[in-house]
This record gives structure tokens, sequence and C-alpha cells, in this order.
């Protein structure tokens, strides 16, 4: 890109699923900044994080490596510098794209949730950082890192993130060079009920919830982590008024970038970290909702959006099968950035995807994803779980079950590609994973991660019920 490179505000949530906003067909859902978002730019219908789970899939987003490259496999238990755990810089010896845009001019600037590690002090090239001392929790007196110190935010976390959000907008907008903005918001992310301003309860009052079936409980499902199977009606209303207090900021986060005359000079990206599933699939919970751990669509499929007003195209929809693996290739090649790591990752740019450029041979047809021992290959037809080193397995034609209710791993008629799919994913993740923290030899059980795994040496990693 030419000239001056372009200012970039990234929003990413915490736990949303892509069936959650109204610009991905939900009726009942109200996210009217993010629906406008998503007219002036384009919206990804196939974008998969790279691990059902926050931490893993936010350190590939910001590395373009896979969890079996940079060694989180879970939730970070441990390791975040806040609330009495220790500070363990998890991603020290990986370069992420925030190093790149600041050795190329940008300054760098972090609201909200990092759950990457030693969330006290400012990393991958952030030199303005407002945080969360771990990686969630409530959404009044929230545990965060103002200016390296530990403070309980009074007021609701989600409005505070944005105002630290538009206070760096202020410091950097007359700047020379551009500003680089993350706002990580921990809506909505659980809790829900007691716990939103009751201006977005009280719109969900009458409410169907026809988008979220509450099926039976999964046969996998934790049933007693999470109050949905008990009081869906209650957390539903909390979830829903999490998504639309945090809309509401989006709109704030647009409207100061408009009275700025930001807009045409800003590239504004929009996803969540994972999936969720509120009651879909008989589960409350993203992956780790079930033990074995779980790859349905809800919970790996996130919201991605990106606009940048007269320079991309606008009100479009792309189909393109992508992951988190291939959002830093692909930031890079739109800011006309060179990544001399790029020939070991994993991940490509989809630029001709997002600026409708693409040709049969360009378009991703398959992405893959992992969550310690378990592992999907997914095509826009086929979805193949595998789950080392015992299973259970699973695999699903899409096509005629859209709804992953029917496990064809025994189908006979499903042989050939079958083997074909698990023949793909094992050698694509013999070419990418680091045999010192690879997923499939780690027991994660989605309990969370207190260390981390393999670089460390043995017996220093930690997962869920193996503590």
């Amino acid at each position: 890109m030419a000239g001056k490179k372009p200012n970039i505000v990234f929003i990413l949530t915490d736990d949303q699923g892509i069936w959650s906003l109204g610009c991905y067909g939900n009726q009942e859902i109200r996210t009217p900044n993010l629906d406008r978002l998503a007219q002036s730019g384009v919206r990804f219908q196939n974008f998969f994080c790279t691990s059902p789970v926050c931490s893993p899939a936010r350190a590939s987003l910001l590395t373009g490596r896979i969890p079996s490259q940079h060694g989180i496999h879970d939730y970070l238990s441990g390791g975040n510098g806040g609330c009495g755990q220790e500070a363990i810089e998890y991603l020290k010896d990986y370069r992420g794209y925030t190093d790149i845009l600041a050795e190329n001019g940008y300054t760098c600037g972090l609201s909200g949730k990092w759950h990457l590690g030693d969330g006290r002090k400012p990393q991958k090239g952030f030199s303005y950082w407002y945080s969360h001392q771990k990686g969630g929790g409530p959404y009044y007196n929230a545990p965060m890192f103002r200016e390296g110190e530990p403070v309980n935010e009074k007021g609701y976390i989600t409005d505070v993130i944005t105002d630290e959000a538009l206070v760096f907008i202020d410091k950097v907008k007359n700047r020379e060079n551009p500003f680089y903005l993350s706002v990580h918001y921990t809506a909505p992310h659980s809790p829900w009920t007691n716990c939103h301003p009751e201006e977005f309860t009280k719109l969900y009052e009458d409410c169907l919830f026809e988008s979220c079936p509450q099926a039976p409980p999964h046969p996998w499902a934790k049933t007693e982590v999470l109050d949905g199977y008990k009081n869906s009606r209650e957390c539903l209303t909390g979830y829903f008024a999490a998504v639309t207090a945090m809309d509401h900021n989006v709109g704030r986060i647009m409207e100061k970038l408009e009275e700025e005359g930001l807009t045409e000079d800003t590239l504004v990206i929009f996803s969540s970290d994972n999936g969720f599933n509120c009651g879909h699939h008989g589960i409350w919970g993203k992956g780790n909702g079930t033990f074995p751990l779980n790859f349905y669509d809800s919970s790996v499929k996130v919201p991605f959006l990106v606009s940048h007003k007269n320079h991309i195209p606008e009100n479009r929809v792309c189909d393109a099968m992508c992951s988190g693996y291939d959002f830093m290739p692909t930031l890079l090649e739109y800011l006309g950035l060179k990544n001399e790591e790029a020939v070991k990752l994993p991940g490509k740019s989809f630029v001709s995807s997002l600026m409708g450029t693409e040709g049969e041979k360009d378009e991703p047809v398959v992405v893959f994803d992992e969550y310690g021992p378990a592992r999907m290959i997914r095509d826009k037809r086929h979805k193949l779980v595998h789950r080392y080193p015992y299973g259970p397995d699973e695999f699903y034609d899409l096509a005629s079950d859209p709804g992953e209710t029917c496990n064809r791993i025994r189908d006979d008629g499903y042989k050939e590609v079958i083997g074909r799919m698990k023949k793909q994913m094992e050698l694509w993740f013999l070419q990418y994973a680091d045999p010192r923290v690879d997923g499939s030899r780690e027991p994660v059980m989605g309990g969370g991660q207190s260390h981390m795994a393999g670089v460390l040496g043995p017996g220093f990693h930690v997962y869920g019920e193996n503590k």
C-alpha cells in the first residue's frame, strides 16, 4: 500500500458465536453498529478460530502460529501476572504482527483482554497498555492493570475498555505515523446474570430466543460448569445483553473515528477469539464445554468483518475458508509489510478473497483446528475430528447434515474421503507442528494451562484436572 499506512482498529470479543449477530442472520439480537460495519465492508461466512478456547486462539492471531507451534494449548489459568498469579511471558520467543507494525512506525495500543501471560507489562510492540489481570471475570470491579498497577474498575468494564481506547485515539490521532489499536472486550463471556445494565437486559424481556434452541444436555456436556443448563432464559438474556452493550461501544469507537475524520484512513476489523454454544447441540460453552473436547461449528466458527472506506469493497459477503492462522499474513500483505518468518508459518494471505479478486486456485479450500490432542480438518462439505490417541472420532457431511447431528465415522460410504482427509491433516501438522509443543502429545482436558508445554521442560506444564 503506497503512501502513509492506514491506522488499524482491531476489535476482538470473547466467546462470541457467529450466530449472535444480526448481520449473520440472527433476527432476535440487536447489533445495529456491527451490522452497519458489515454493510460498509466485507463479511466472512467461513472464518474459523485455530482452537475453540481463548488463549491458544489469541496467540495464533497474534503470531500466525498454530498452538502446536507456540505451545499455548488451553486457556491460561496461570502465569497471567495478576490476582496472585506468577508472571510468565509465554510468547517471548515469537514475533507477533504488532512487533512488525511497531518496527514500521506504528504506535500500538491495547485496551482490554490480553490473556497471553504477564499482563502487567507491555509486550509485542505495544507502548500503550491497559490490560486485564487474568482473562475474564466480573463486569463490575474487574481486575485490570492501569499503567502497570493493579486496579479494580468500578464501572461496567465494556464501557471502561472503550473509554481507554478513545483515550488512546486522542493521544495518537495527530501524529505523523499511523496507529494500531487492539480493543479486546471480555464481553460476552460469562457471567451473564445480574451484571449487565438494565437498558440492555430489558431489550430481551419478551425475546423467544428461537435462535438458541435448548436441546437436552449433550452426553459429553459439563453441566456443572455453567448456569445455562439450569437457568437458560436468564443466561440468554445476559448473553444477548452483553453483546448489545458491546455493540453500543463499537458504535462509540466508529463515531469517534468519524468525528476525527479518520474513517477513510482506518482499517477496522471485528472478530471473536472463539465461538460459543448457548444451548446449541445441548452445550453451554465452547470447545471445553464438553469432554472430550468438541469442534462443532458453533464452537469454531467466528464472525469476521473488515471495513476500510473507499479501499475495500462494501456490503460484500465472502465464502472463502479462512482461519486465525491466516490473519497475520493477510494483514501484513494488505499493509505491504514483509515477514521474514512467513515461510515457517502455516497461514496464507486471503487478501484476494477480501478484495474479491481471487480465482479458483487462490481460494483456501480447507482449514485445520486443534485443542490439545484433538484435531479437526474441514472443507466446505466435510468435517473430520480425530482425537489422539484413542478417539472417539467424528465425521460429518455438512451438505446433508449442516447441524452436525449424524456422525458418519463408521459409514463405509465415506471411507475414502475420511482416509484422504485424515492423511491430509496428519501431513499438515507434521509439516508445521514443533515436536517440543506438539498438542497431540499433551494431556489437555479443557481445564486450563498453568505453564507452557514442552518449552519449559518435562513437568512444567499442568493441564486441567492433571494439576
